[in-house]
């Protein structure tokens, strides 16, 4: 299906392109948000005699987008959630938590506008892009922890499953040498009970 653009749409064009798209595409998205027409002969006479007032608007829109942007560029946000010991999440973090999240923090901004190319699965800080216009976009941090001291450890810049699979390790390791201690105690007993070692072939 081919289309009038309205405003700039990323990887199709600029406003007034002539573009085609797949039916569903322009059907579902394009359309009915107001970022492009059917091109037919009625509607590029129409968007010509309109032209001057949609760079208008788009521009008043624009700078409307970069005020915004400067005020989230760089924000961040907490979620808590919980999650395995290896950092996967019990669920998943969606679009809509992190525009309600930047919402509670006072940035209104769109569930739509937030660009996730999948949900977030793993705890740790992801940088997300937020799209305030189709030339205006801006990346906040999503700091997702199973607690606040967590989100703070990782907002320092720890890794937080690293340092916890660090400390099994020397947990571990440490058992492991306990285990060693008692092992040579027992064995030094039942030497010095039986006066040395058992001859394992007479069992004298």
């Amino acid at each position: 299906m081919q289309v009038i653009l309205l405003e700039r749409v990323e990887k199709l064009g600029r406003i007034g392109d002539v573009v085609e798209v797949k039916p569903g595409y322009a059907r579902n998205f394009l359309l009915p948000r107001g970022k492009a027409l059917r091109a037919t002969e009625a509607n590029r006479q129409r968007f010509e005699a309109e032209r001057e007032r949609i760079e208008v608007e788009n521009a008043r829109r624009r700078e409307a987008a970069e005020a915004e942007g400067a005020a989230l560029d760089g924000a961040s946000v907490v979620l808590i959630r919980q999650a395995s010991n290896v950092g996967a999440l019990y669920g998943s973090v969606s679009a809509r938590d992190i525009a309600e999240a930047l919402a509670a923090e006072g940035h209104r901004v769109a569930r739509s506008a937030v660009v996730l190319d999948r949900p977030i699965k793993t705890l740790g800080i992801h940088e997300v892009r937020v799209s305030l216009h189709a030339e205006v976009s801006v990346v906040v941090k999503v700091n997702v922890a199973r607690s606040p001291t967590e989100a703070d450890l990782q907002a320092k810049g720890i890794d937080v499953m690293a340092a916890e699979a660090e400390e099994q390790r020397a947990a571990d390791a440490a058992a492991a040498e306990a285990m060693q201690g008692m092992f040579e105690e027992g064995a030094a007993a039942r030497d010095a009970e039986g006066g040395g070692p058992v001859d394992e072939t007479t069992g004298a």
